[in-house]
């Protein structure tokens, strides 16, 4: 028996980090996925391969211990030990023991920066575990389920990534309301810049975290403003005002910049693609590394060019089509 699923990353265009704090984030589903086939190993123990990332690795079921195939411990701390922890904790979830599995994990999302790769792969793993135990999950159940992962891996983490990787398109996202579909009146051309220099989400939303508890006058008040300019954006967006979303997402951008999750890189990138004739430029996701988002309507190959001469750059179409299993 062989099951596959498949899930798409994410950009956020406005309201990262606050997103945590009950504000609301617009993201779009990115056409570039995740898809995980899962068919039944040949022992009691389940191999994962991950061809991108070198990986070959075994999760012992009794212990909980995973290796590589040769042997080897998976470094603590490093991406392929994260993803594995992900992959592993998301194969426990369902109600149906899994053991003695072969999984493989294609990958066209970039690790660690800040494109959803970690919701994908566990979206996409869930529901192909759950298409091969033939459990009934709705993606409301889905989503939920994956959140849960993203909370057991990292510490913190809101619904967001998770939502849009099941759900896809274009959304406007609140707690109280889930992902609620924006129709944009214009067109979004987007192109992400992203670094050598991974960002480690988890570390990044506790350095927010402490940086509020340490000084809460100033920062609620940040995260309060992110809030209103996310509100104002969704509203340009649907009025198809070209030269306000681009002037928000530049403020995003400075009100990032005052969390500490910033980096010289990203900078260089952000500015590099307003020099370009992008009308707006951020980094997406938690930074500290990681990518960058630039609007560039009329300017794609421009700024794409730009872009590529200083680091890794692509440009991205919004994906309509979430999870499929």
């Amino acid at each position: 028996m062989k099951v596959r699923a498949s899930a798409p990353g994410k950009a956020i265009l406005f309201g990262e980090h606050a997103v945590v704090y009950g504000k609301p984030a617009i993201a779009v589903a990115v056409d570039k996925r995740a898809r995980v086939t899962i068919k039944e190993g040949t022992n009691d123990n389940t191999e994962v391969k991950i061809p991108k990332l070198d990986i070959d690795a075994v999760i012992n079921h009794e212990t909980g211990l995973v290796t590589r195939v040769n042997g080897s411990q998976l470094e603590p701390g490093k991406f392929d030990a994260g993803i594995m922890e992900y992959i592993q904790v998301a194969l426990s979830q369902l109600g149906t023991p899994l053991d003695g599995l072969k999984v493989e994990v294609d990958l066209e999302i970039p690790i660690g920066a800040g494109l959803g790769s970690s919701a994908a792969i566990t979206v996409a793993t869930l529901a192909a575990a759950a298409r091969y135990t033939q459990e009934e999950m709705t993606l409301e159940t889905l989503a939920h389920t994956a959140h849960q992962v993203e909370l057991q891996v990292q510490g913190a983490a809101s619904p967001l990534d998770t939502t849009v990787s099941t759900k896809g398109g274009f959304v406007y996202f609140t707690r109280e309301k889930g992902a609620l579909k924006i129709k944009p009146a214009l067109e979004m051309p987007l192109v992400v810049g992203y670094t050598s220099q991974p960002g480690n989400t988890g570390a990044l939303v506790e350095g927010v975290r402490q940086l509020r508890e340490a000084h809460p006058t100033i920062v609620n008040p940040i995260l309060e403003v992110m809030e209103d300019l996310t509100n104002q954006a969704r509203e340009s967006i649907i009025q198809g005002e070209e030269k306000e979303v681009g002037e928000l997402m530049n403020i995003n951008q400075g009100l990032l910049d005052a969390l500490g999750v910033n980096t010289d890189e990203l900078s260089r990138l952000v500015y590099r693609a307003r020099h370009a004739g992008a009308r707006g430029s951020k980094l997406t996701g938690a930074g500290g590394g990681g990518s960058i988002i630039a609007y560039c309507p009329g300017k794609t190959r421009e700024v794409l060019e730009e872009l590529e001469s200083i680091e890794n750059a692509f440009p991205v179409g919004i994906s309509s089509q979430g999870v499929t299993w």
